[in-house]
Formats: structure tokens, C-alpha cells, sequence
């Protein structure tokens, strides 16, 4: 797995940048300038519209686009309803997202506009990118041209996301089998600067780290008490949240790699990436550099990610109403 050391991140950045940019595969930017000319325009204005009256949300829709892509590709699996089987909407990790009706909304607008012609995949990467944009994130470039899957299944979402309690080791396998490598993993990790995290995701490591109703030896002392007093306040507390990034959850900045280096990242998965030397490395990079060098690497992995496994040409269908099959 070819990996991009600290040192060398600011170096790589404009020749990865630039590579990313080109077409690949049946996607391109400006997919619907014929076909349906005011698509983006249309997801952007109702993004820019609603999400400053509702900025929490702008996490949850960003989290829904990297759960998608995960399992099957970014094929808007995960906003299709439970039918035969039960879908990745009902897998726990899936179970706290919200903006279902949100993405729905901007569907029901397409399909006046330009019936059967967006795919909901689209939609989906678009309004991740645009959401993040309009609480005064990073931009990120988002070819389109994907079509939307016919299967969802829980089982595959609970295989393929990675979750809040996995080591360096399995999240770089996780990552790996999607064709992300180190520098992905951290760079798509900074995420965290935004959002909330249920206390059930991570309370083993406050009252019950190895099963013997310890606490993990990793996390800074101060900010495990202070989660025990004011939030998590038992092992079976499963409603409480939590703030990701305490002080700027609604904020995309490098504070959360500045709270990793003082072991104050919330979830197992986030304290991980200090146990690795290179990983690490990456991590002081961006807690000592602008906001604007974490902007550019993110971007670079968003838009690695959101090829991932991507459905185009005859594959899949365009679906009528995005939780439902045709």
C-alpha cells in the first residue's frame, strides 16, 4: 500500500490533486449539462436554502455519503427501504444518520425538473460535497454519471464500515479493501471535526475497556473524566451524545487532529491513528498547518472516495424515489 509520509504531504498534494481531476470511467464533471442542465444548481441552491437553518445536519449528510460508498460503491444503497431483506438503513451503524427525507425532498424537485434522469447516488455525493461547503468546509470536485444500486443488504453494512471501536490494523484493511490506503484513513478521519458520537460507540473505553470495568489507559484522563461527570455517566447509557470535535463540532478545522495529539479523540478508531508511526506523523503535519492544508488533502480523499466501486452505463437503474427500487 503505497503511502505519502508527513514530510512529503505539501510536495504530493498538487501532482494527486491534478491526477484526480481527470474522467474515470463513465464519470465526469458536467454528467447532466444536456440532459438535465439545472440538476446542480438546483441541489445547490436547496442546500445553501435550508442547511444554515439546520447546520448539525450538515455531519449526518457528509457521514450518509461515506457509508453509502463503503458498501457495494456509491450506488445510493443506503437510502433504499427494507423489503425481502432488511437493508443498511436498519444496520446499527446506520441507525443514528440522519436526512433520509432531506436527500427525498431534493429528489422529488429533480424529478419535476427532469424526470428519471438524476440518480440518487448523485445526489447523494452532491449534497455530501455541497452540505460541507455551506458551513464553511472544503470543496471538492464531484464528476457524475453514477447510477443507482438495486440491492441493500445489513448484513454487508455491518461487514464493510468501519467501526468506532477498531484498531490501526483493521481500519487499514477496511480502508484497503476500498482502495484507500494510509493517507485516506487519516486524511477522511479529520471528518470528525464535525458531528456527534452516541455514547454507546464509545463508552467501553470509560467504564469497561477490557472487561474488567476499566478505562482505557490511552485516552487523557481529564476528558474521560469530564465525559463520565457530564455525559456518558453509565456503560448502558445509549441516548446521550457527544460532540467529536468539543468546542467546534459545527466547524470544519484541524482542531481534531490537534485533540488526537492530546489523546482527546472520542471514538477507539480516532485514538488509533497516534498508535501508528507514520499515521501519527500525518496527524502532527496537519495539527501544525492551516486549516487550508487540511482542506486540500481532504478533498483529495473525498474524491478518491466517491468513485468507489462507482455503477455507470447500463449498470444499476435511476430511481424514481431514492428508497425505493423501480
Amino acid at each position: 500500500m503505497k503511502q505519502i509520509n508527513a514530510c512529503g504531504v505539501l510536495l504530493a498534494v498538487w501532482f494527486i490533486f491534478g491526477s484526480l481531476s481527470s474522467v474515470q470511467g463513465d464519470l465526469k464533471i458536467g454528467f447532466y449539462d444536456e440532459s438535465c442542465p439545472q440538476a446542480e444548481k438546483i441541489i445547490s441552491e436547496y442546500v445553501k436554502k435550508h442547511i444554515p437553518h439546520a447546520p448539525t445536519l450538515a455531519a449526518p449528510l457528509l457521514r450518509m455519503h461515506f457509508h453509502d460508498c463503503f458498501v457495494r460503491g456509491c450506488d445510493a444503497s443506503l437510502l433504499l427501504n427494507s423489503s425481502s431483506q432488511q437493508a443498511e438503513k436498519d444496520a446499527i451503524p446506520n441507525k443514528t444518520l440522519r436526512g433520509f427525507d432531506f436527500i427525498d425532498r431534493i429528489k422529488s424537485l429533480l424529478e419535476k425538473e427532469c424526470p428519471g434522469i438524476v440518480s440518487c447516488a448523485d445526489i447523494l455525493s452532491l449534497v455530501a460535497r455541497d452540505a460541507v461547503v455551506t458551513i464553511g468546509g472544503p470543496t471538492w470536485k464531484v464528476p457524475t454519471g453514477r447510477r443507482d444500486g438495486t440491492v441493500s443488504n445489513k448484513t454487508e453494512a455491518l461487514q464493510d464500515i468501519p467501526a468506532p471501536n477498531m484498531n490501526f490494523s483493521q481500519l487499514i484493511t477496511s480502508f484497503g479493501k476500498k482502495g484507500l490506503d494510509l493517507n485516506d484513513l487519516v486524511w477522511l478521519s479529520g471528518a470528525h471535526t464535525i458531528g456527534i458520537g452516541h455514547c454507546n460507540a464509545f463508552s467501553k473505553r470509560l467504564y469497561n475497556f477490557t472487561g474488567k470495568f476499566d478505562q482505557d489507559p490511552s485516552i487523557d484522563p481529564f476528558y474521560a473524566a469530564n465525559l463520565k461527570k457530564y455525559k456518558c455517566k453509565s456503560l448502558s447509557d445509549n441516548t446521550t451524545f457527544v460532540e467529536m470535535d468539543p468546542g467546534s463540532f459545527l466547524t470544519f478545522d484541524n482542531d481534531y487532529y490537534k485533540n488526537l495529539l492530546k489523546r482527546r479523540g472520542l471514538f477507539t478508531s480516532d485514538a488509533a491513528l497516534i498508535t501508528n508511526a507514520t499515521a501519527k506523523a500525518g496527524v502532527t503535519t496537519l495539527a501544525n498547518s492551516s486549516d487550508s492544508v487540511f482542506f486540500t488533502v481532504f478533498a483529495i480523499s473525498m474524491e478518491k472516495m466517491n468513485r468507489i466501486e462507482v455503477k455507470t452505463g447500463s449498470e444499476g437503474e435511476i430511481r424514481k424515489h431514492c428508497a425505493l427500487v423501480n
